[in-house]
């Protein structure tokens, strides 16, 4: 079956559900998921989600979830000392992990939060009512990761996450390289050890594509694989990219990459075109949809939370 067909019948299934949060699982797409944006955008700050000191500071992998976003606030020095925010519109901020040691996050089927930890370089399972973590995947071949960075969850259950060397030094160990991941079923397996510390991670809304945002000998690049029977594939590099951070998804199946130090997000089409830029003040790190009809896409970056308006709907990690 061609591949728009595949994403046709994947929306069409969707249909039969209304929007909803993760939990109820991948019923995230509605009947009509409106259409792509275009051009030159600029997203507005959210001016509540502030910290006032002068530490280094980044937002990061951010998450929709019950009405509200979920993101980590981590120092960009030391040991990288990190907790868990959550900005329920429109004005609520507050902590809600005061120790988590996260990055990325993301939830599994039951819409629990999922965290990508540096501080003990695991996957781990986070509590939010009492902030316990749960190790769900902890080394590979005996050694500690370098430092879990961003994940995603398939509908069967299987967890692809990244492993770049970002915020190794927290803790002691690590791995020879830093590489793509999946787990399943208590069996970790390397999808892609040729990327230079691969950051974001996403998946298209009918789970038969895996993206991944990373570095090579020629640059950045976004880099795809075809997932079969639940598997992924050989890579394939999509777009070329500067300085490519977190990764979001449409429901129509493009692609938001989030560009660090150029202060922009782009976003692509399955066949890696440019459809439009969405600008922001600060460097930029990550990127969910939410809001009451998840076309409000949050954009994550340094002591810094944005929001657009857009005329598409989108997956919430």
């Amino acid at each position: 079956m061609p591949r728009r067909h595949r994403l046709v019948l994947a929306l069409v299934l969707c249909a039969a559900a209304p929007l909803a949060d993760a939990s109820a699982h991948r019923t995230v797409c509605p009947a009509d998921p409106g259409h792509a944006p275009s051009g030159e955008l600029t997203a507005a700050r959210v001016t509540v989600a502030k910290v006032d000191d002068d530490q280094d500071r980044l937002y990061e992998g951010a998450v929709w979830k019950d009405g509200a976003l979920y993101l980590s606030d981590f120092v960009h020095s030391g040991t990288f000392p990190s907790r868990i925010r959550r900005f329920t519109p429109p004005d609520r901020w507050e902590t809600v992990v005061e120790d988590s040691g996260s990055n990325g996050l993301t939830l599994d089927l039951d819409g629990n939060l999922i965290a990508a930890t540096h501080d003990r370089k695991q996957v781990a399972r986070v509590d939010l009512a009492d902030g316990t973590r749960t190790g769900l995947v902890s080394t590979f071949e005996g050694a500690p990761f370098n430092s879990p960075n961003d994940l995603v969850m398939a509908a069967d259950g299987t967890l692809y996450f990244t492993d770049p060397d970002y915020q190794r030094k927290a803790a002691p160990g690590g791995q020879p390289r830093t590489r793509v991941y999946r787990h399943r079923d208590g069996e970790t397996t390397v999808v892609d050890d040729s990327l230079r510390n691969p950051n974001g991670i996403a998946l298209s809304p009918d789970g038969e594509t895996l993206y991944v945002a990373g570095g090579t000998d020629d640059g950045d690049v976004l880099r795809t694989y075809a997932v079969k029977d639940g598997v992924p594939g050989p890579g394939r590099d999509l777009a070329r990219i500067g300085g490519g951070d977190g990764l979001a998804v449409d429901c129509l199946g493009n692609v938001y990459v989030t560009e660090h130090g150029e202060r922009r997000v782009r976003v692509f089409s399955p066949a890696g075109d440019v459809l439009a830029t969405i600008k922001v003040d600060a460097n930029i790190t990550n990127a969910a949809f939410g809001g009451k009809d998840r076309r409000t896409l949050f954009l994550t970056g340094a002591k810094s939370l944005w929001s657009i308006e857009l005329p598409v709907a989108g997956l919430p990690y």
